[in-house]
């Protein structure tokens, strides 16, 4: 396993400057379990200066939208230059092959290049003898943009473009486990976007709490676990502050009596397996009519067998290790209870020895509802396929859960298979694919999975506020007197 090293320090940013904490913490590869580099850990002072910096920067940012649309597509284009610097430093603090850090980075650019031209505009409702009647959205102000490590830099970047676009400031806090990629686009931006307009600050929960619990933050943007995104709900009422809340899911795969069993398993494998499981609306749990499951676990378990596993720097590595231990032993506990309760592992099952946070690729079954692996978000690389009667009863199972991020169904018979999709209690559901994404397609879950809608016009207006403009006419007011 090679080794990375970062050549100079990366440092926090604050109104456009670089900004030094008291404290720093240690940052992990998870493909040696060995420190490599430490980042700034911001006080809630630090935290105190950003918010300060981005609500000052708030009032020039907002008035001048040609100003904006210049600045997102300069940003963009930092990034895009910046690309092959910041894509091994992504890859040496989450764990995931270069090239695919490489495509975060790219995609992370993309955002802003999507969200720099478009506009809300304002929308009539009423332009009649008595009154024009307009809709106008306007910015919030200073917002709480706050990360997961799985995909650090586009998620982040989904939030920051809307944002910045509709004319609010940011302030950015990465996960501790993923900091240094978030602070160094920080530091290509600085002087690409005007100072105060995107802060970014690493640490933990200490510094979270204080960007929620601000007073002058007045929009919260989350990607993460359920359980953080109902504290920063409760956080943010205080205050009334406006979130948005990405949370987790546990999307079921339902495969239908008339799917191509060896087909319908590479379509799955790929995507649950996509960055080692660790992917919010991958699917999770796999049901599968009971004829057709010895066939489905058999083609699952020889794709797992032969996924090549190791270190992201090399390039024959289509799956890197778990992001962190904690995760890592999570999967391990999952997969561990599963085979206590009965399960059947036909392919990996076990810890990859050596340095790292690596888990074999694993297929489970044998298995049921009300096994942990099955009823709760495992986040990596373990999937449990599970045998039904029929599809009322495949229905009723991928649905009895709180959450509803995504779901799928796989079948040859479209209709049909769409016909059941709809059913499935989601915000998104797709039919003979899963986590097919898009700039312009609505990301949103239910039940527990999370409030709020990323992406496209949706993504945008939701760091707005709807404001009615009702402009009596003339004629009318000389009525009235």
């Amino acid at each position: 396993m090679s080794a990375f090293a970062l050549s100079v320090p990366v440092t926090a940013t604050v109104a456009g400057e670089p900004h030094p904490t008291r404290s720093t913490f240690d940052v992990v590869n998870p493909a040696t379990g060995e420190v490599f580099a430490v980042a700034p850990d911001a006080s809630a002072a630090d935290v105190d200066a950003a918010v300060k910096a981005a609500h000052n920067a708030f009032a020039a940012w907002r008035s001048d939208p040609a100003a904006r649309r210049a600045a997102l597509h300069a940003a963009a284009d930092a990034l895009t230059t910046a690309r092959d610097e910041i894509a091994p430093v992504l890859t040496a603090e989450q764990g995931k092959p270069l090239a695919e850090s490489a495509r975060e980075v790219t995609t992370a650019a993309a955002y802003f290049r999507y969200y720099a031209d478009m506009e809300l505009g304002r929308q009539v409702i009423r332009d009649d003898a008595d009154a024009l009647v307009q809709i106008v959205h306007r910015p919030l102000g200073a917002a709480a943009i706050i990360a997961p490590w799985n995909f650090p830099l586009i998620i982040a970047a989904a939030k920051i473009a809307p944002a910045l676009s509709a004319g609010n400031t940011v302030v950015l806090k990465p996960s501790p486990f993923t900091p240094l990629s978030s602070l160094r686009i920080g530091e290509v931006l600085r002087g690409v976007l005007p100072p105060g307009v995107f802060n970014v600050l690493s640490g933990g929960d200490k510094a979270g709490a204080a960007m929620t619990e601000h007073p002058l933050i007045r929009k919260i943007s989350f990607t993460g676990s359920t359980a953080t995104g109902k504290a920063i709900a409760a956080a943010a009422a205080a205050d009334l502050k406006r979130t948005t809340l990405e949370l987790g899911g546990n999307d079921a795969a339902i495969i239908l009596a008339d799917a191509d069993p060896t087909a319908v398993a590479a379509g799955i494998f790929a995507r649950a397996f996509s960055n080692t499981g660790q992917v919010c609306v991958a699917p999770k749990r796999v049901y599968v009519p009971e004829k057709l499951r010895a066939q489905v676990v058999e083609a699952f378990a020889e794709l797992a067998r032969n996924a090549r596993i190791g270190d992201g720097t090399d390039p024959a590595t289509q799956y890197g290790p778990l992001n962190n231990r904690p995760q890592r032993d999570r999967v391990a506990e999952l997969v561990g209870d599963a085979v206590r309760r009965g399960a059947t592992v036909a392919a990996g099952g076990a810890e990859i020895e050596g340095k790292g946070f690596f888990y074999q690729p694993t297929i489970l079954t044998d298995i049921s509802d009300g096994v942990r692996i099955v009823d709760e978000e495992q986040f990596g690389p373990a999937l449990p396929i599970i045998g039904y009667r029929d599809v009322e009863d495949a229905l009723a199972r991928a649905n009895a859960t709180h959450f509803g991020l995504g779901g799928s169904v796989w079948g040859g018979d479209p209709e049909q298979a769409l016909a059941v999709a709809e059913r499935m209690e989601a915000g998104m559901t797709w039919v003979n694919t899963h986590t097919a994404t898009s700039f312009d397609q609505p990301f949103a879950g239910i039940k527990w999975s999370g409030v709020g809608v990323e992406n496209g016009r949706w993504g945008l207006e939701g760091f707005t506020e709807m404001q009615v403009i009702h402009h009596a006419r003339a004629a009318k007011i000389a009525a009235q007197r």
